[in-house]
């Protein structure tokens, strides 16, 4: 399937929380780097995982965001902002993972783009 569902991203305003509500509610598996405490991976087994973290924008609410991998971040936030859509945080670099960007749709629904780094 082109342009698959990758990655799906909590914003929460209490990380440890979330991570034991839904540690416990799904059984999934949760993973904190020792020397990054802010984020934690989310392995779900079959289907597409995932991470928490607190959230970037003080004030907003909890949301989960979900992520659609592209080939080029640069020229899908290009085309989304032809078709009528904002970019709310441009390309970013996340080392040793790819790019990411935020795109805000016509209709107001946040969407992540993630563009992996070849292997």
């Amino acid at each position: 399937m082109a342009n698959p569902f990758i990655h799906v991203e909590l914003d929460t305003t209490d990380l440890p929380k979330a991570r034991e509500f839904y540690g416990k509610l799904f059984d999934w598996k949760l993973t904190t780097d020792a020397s990054n405490q802010t984020y934690t991976m989310v392995e779900v087994g079959k289907g597409t995982g995932g991470g928490m973290m607190k959230h970037p924008q003080p004030g907003a609410p909890s949301m989960w965001l979900p992520y659609v991998e592209v080939g080029d971040v640069a020229s899908v936030t290009r085309r989304a902002r032809e078709l009528g859509g904002t970019i709310a945080k441009d390309k970013t670099e996340v080392p040793g993972i790819g790019w990411f960007a935020l795109l805000v749709d016509p209709t107001g629904a946040m969407l992540g783009l993630l563009e992996p780094k070849t292997r």
